[in-house]
Order: structure tokens, then C-alpha cells, then sequence
């Protein structure tokens, strides 16, 4: 069990079998508190001022104690938002455990809550997460008596940017951490967005399916099956340039300026002035996916504006005039680097967190259309790098990559699994995840099962069996 977190103050003691109401009463540094006793579950309400200028909302869902699994699970949040993770909290109370989110210190989705306000973009970045969780933990021990016997976190998108930074900032707030398809690489994610906004100017969102089909039709069997899936577009060669049109342009076919934006997309943001590479291109396989998350067009082509003009604006610029046209990718990096670095989940030694034996396992959609797929392989890479090779990072720390899945969910390929109970089982049964199996649904209707492989490994063929049946497959690593 994790060692209590007393940043926010001595909790004053209330008796043996604390009612919902009497949460109220309890007395934690710069924080108010209200509770109330719903047929479900009792919600506690937090008002947390940890430093001037800050003010984080916490909500806190704690089960009847005879339903309390005896553990507790802090939840992400997406993008800039102020929204919690409802979904992911009632799910958590299915299944019996005390949970929690945040506000990350804001109400809203824009980012001008961070003009002239530095420690709300820390709270967003950082310290609400961490905040919210030692503030559930006193809670939890005040109403069932007893601290959770583990703490997990479980996030994706900016949930999974802050499962990293919670990993790297805060090693003793979680036994363990599910961070999926995460935005931690976040100043190079939006000057990734801004350079494929000016790459795919040329490029019209009724173009994004023609450009899919062709991908997925000549990359799919790259792996040995067809089956409408692309294992890993590292191994896809495809070039849009067999999609240009023969006289002019046509519904059919790309052309030459439209080529050239997709090529640009495809090999991410790079240095003029020194050619070396600032971010990750987008995968092929991501151009028009359906479901969460969108295709190109949510974040850049098509677009009046490349995704988070604001983070520019209002963060690194101070310049609400700020023209995205006027960026400078040999400069301006270097600007957000000093400017907001701190926002950045990028730190590659987990010593500290596997020290305190903590557990992490990461997943990525590989059709993922907001954060490239690479970059969260980069992310394990280079931890893989900082910490000594494979088999110590192997340990503690394990990547899974879903081929056909978007971001968060969403595409053709499985991407409905359960990365909690895997995670469960590794902390408290030593068990570590070699797989996962995923799948898919179509109109409620499951149509494909597939596992998800301990990277490097890959699900691959038997053989015989259906393709759409996961027990017709084995992990193992691709030659």
C-alpha cells in the first residue's frame, strides 16, 4: 500500500462508521468540503486551494462500504476540459471502487483560462491530479475507516498525458496506472497539429476516404492477412502519389498539391533550418476515421484553423492576435520549451515509481488520428533507453498498440478491452500482462475478438480458425 500523502493538511478523525454527511466535517487544509447521500453512492465535493490563484473542484464517489472493493481509482479528463470523466466514474463504482476526478483547476474547455494565469496551467498540467488524489485518499480512509488497500489511476487522451505525469511526478500517489493514447508530448502534439494545418491546406476533407481506402487496401495484408486491418503502419510503404490525378482533378483522385499535403502529414513536423524532426507524422491508417476522436478533418484539414490556436495565443505568445501562418518551427519551439515547459509528461527515468513498485501499462490506437501512434512508442522507448533495456522496463512498464483503433476507441479494429483488470492483476497478483483481448462491436453486436500484444510482440495469425476469433492468434514478435 502506497505511504498516506499529507500535502493537504491533518485530517481530523471522525468516528468508527463516518456517515456520508459527516464528510463534510472534516478538516483538510485551504480545502471545503460538502457531501451528500445519493440512493447510490455517497458524493463528496471538494473546493481545493492549494496556492494563490488556484482552485480545483474535486467530486469524490464513494460506494456503500459493504459494496467498496477496498480500493480506490483516480480518474483523467479530456483535453483542456473541465469535464469529469462521468462514464469512467459510474463504471468504477460498478465495480467497487471509491473514484474520483477533477476540474484540473478550471470550468470550461478553451484554453483563455490560462492567460495571465500561470498556476492554472500548472493545476491543469499537474498539480490538480495529484491534488485531487491525496484529497480522495484522506476521504476514503475517513468514511470506511481504512485506506484503500491500493490506489490505481486510469486515463486517456489528456488522461493519459496526466497518468504519465503523475508516474513521473508523483511515484507514491498510485500502485498503478493505465495511460492511454496520451498527450504528454504536448507542446510538439500542437506544433504537430499546426504544421499538418498548413501542410494540408490543399487538401479538402472529401478527399480524407479516397486516401483511406487506398492505404488500408494497400497495406493490409503487409502482415500476411487481409482482414481490413494494418498491424503497423511503420511497415506500410504507401505513397499517395499513386492516387494523383491523370488530367486535373476528379473525385477519385488527389492532385499533385494534395499529394504533396498528405506526404507532408505522413512524415510530421520537421526543422527548416536543420532538418531534424520536431514531432511524429500521422499514421497511415488515421486519414478518415470514424467514431471518437474524428479522422484528419476534426483537427487540421479542412479547418478555418489548425487544432489549439489558443495554446499559442494565450500560453506561449501572450498574443490574442497571434496569426498560426507566422509560426516559426526553428524558433518558436524553443519559445514553448521556455516558456510552459513544465506541461510537457515526457521524462523517461520511472525509477522512482519502480522503486515504489509501481505498475504502468500504456495502450495506443494505431489509427489514432489526434496523437500519432509513434510518439507513444517513442515514450517507451525512451524509457526503455534512460532505464536500462528492455527486460528491466519490461517489469513495470508495458505498451500495448491496437491495430485499427482511433483514439480513445472508435475504427475498424478491436478496441473495446478491459485495461483495469489487467492492470489489477499485475499489482495485486504479480501477474503481468502479456495480452489483452479486445473487441469489436458493430451495432452492440460483437464481430472480431483479437489480443492485444506486450510490445514488441504482435498478434499473428495461426493459421487456421476464424480471423475474427481471438484464440486464431499469437503474440509474438514480428519478423
Amino acid at each position: 500500500m502506497r505511504r498516506a500523502l499529507l500535502l493537504l493538511g491533518a485530517l481530523a478523525p471522525l468516528a468508527c462508521g463516518a456517515t456520508c454527511e459527516s464528510l463534510a466535517s472534516l478538516t483538510l487544509a485551504n480545502t471545503t468540503l460538502t457531501a451528500e447521500n445519493l440512493s447510490a453512492y455517497c458524493r463528496v465535493a471538494a473546493v481545493v486551494k492549494p496556492v494563490a490563484d488556484s482552485e480545483i473542484h474535486v467530486e469524490i464517489w464513494l460506494p456503500p462500504p459493504q459494496q467498496w472493493n477496498g480500493k480506490f481509482l483516480g480518474t483523467g479528463n479530456g483535453g483542456y476540459s473541465s469535464a469529469l470523466s462521468n462514464a469512467e466514474m459510474h463504471a468504477a463504482l460498478q465495480k467497487g471502487y471509491a473514484t474520483a476526478g477533477s476540474n484540473t483547476g478550471h470550468e470550461g474547455g478553451d484554453l483563455k483560462f490560462g492567460a495571465g494565469h500561470p498556476e492554472k496551467i500548472r493545476d491543469w498540467a499537474y498539480r490538480a491530479t495529484h491534488v485531487m488524489t491525496a484529497t480522495a485518499k484522506q476521504v476514503v480512509g475517513a468514511y470506511y475507516d481504512r485506506a484503500a488497500a491500493h490506489a490505481y489511476f486510469e486515463g486517456c487522451s489528456t488522461g493519459g498525458h496526466q497518468a504519465l505525469m503523475e508516474a513521473q511526478r508523483y511515484p507514491a500517489d498510485y500502485d498503478g496506472i493505465v495511460a492511454g493514447d496520451p498527450g504528454n508530448n504536448r507542446i510538439r502534439l500542437n506544433a504537430g497539429f499546426l504544421w499538418s494545418w498548413l501542410a494540408a491546406q490543399d487538401l479538402p476533407a472529401a478527399k480524407l476516404p479516397i486516401l483511406n481506402r487506398a492505404v488500408v487496401e494497400a497495406c493490409d495484408a503487409a502482415d500476411g492477412l487481409k482482414d481490413g486491418l494494418i498491424s503497423d503502419p511503420r511497415r506500410c510503404r504507401f505513397d499517395p502519389g499513386v492516387l494523383e490525378c491523370k488530367n486535373g482533378d476528379g473525385p477519385q483522385c488527389l492532385t499533385a498539391a494534395q499529394v504533396e499535403a498528405a506526404r507532408k502529414v505522413y512524415e510530421g513536423a520537421h526543422d527548416p533550418r536543420t532538418g531534424e524532426r520536431i514531432f511524429a507524422g500521422w499514421a497511415r491508417g488515421s486519414e478518415a476515421l470514424g467514431g471518437r476522436g474524428g479522422g484528419w478533418a476534426a483537427y487540421f484539414a479542412g479547418q478555418p484553423e489548425p487544432a489549439r490556436p489558443d495554446f499559442w495565443r494565450y500560453w506561449v505568445f501572450d498574443n490574442p492576435e497571434w496569426n498560426p501562418r507566422t509560426f516559426d518551427f526553428d524558433r518558436d519551439i524553443a519559445t514553448a520549451d521556455a516558456k510552459v515547459g513544465y506541461i510537457d509528461a515526457n521524462n523517461p527515468d520511472l525509477s522512482a515509481f519502480q522503486r515504489d513498485k509501481g505498475k504502468l501499462l500504456l495502450y495506443h490506437g494505431w489509427a489514432d488520428p489526434v496523437v500519432p501512434p509513434e510518439d507513444g512508442i517513442r515514450y517507451y522507448e525512451s524509457v526503455e533507453h534512460a532505464m536500462g533495456g528492455t527486460a528491466n522496463v519490461h517489469s513495470f512498464f508495458r505498451l500495448f498498440m491496437a491495430p485499427g483503433m482511433g483514439h480513445c476507441g472508435g475504427g475498424p479494429g478491436p478496441n473495446t478491452f478491459d485495461a483495469l483488470s489487467a492492470l489489477d492483476q499485475w499489482v495485486t497478483g504479480g501477474v503481468a500482462p502479456e495480452m489483452m483481448i479486445a473487441s469489436h462491436s458493430t451495432s452492440g453486436t460483437v464481430d472480431r475478438t483479437r489480443p492485444l500484444c506486450a510490445y514488441p510482440k504482435v498478434a499473428q495469425y495461426n493459421g487456421t480458425g476464424s480471423v475474427d476469433d481471438a484464440a486464431s492468434f499469437t503474440c509474438a514478435v514480428e519478423r
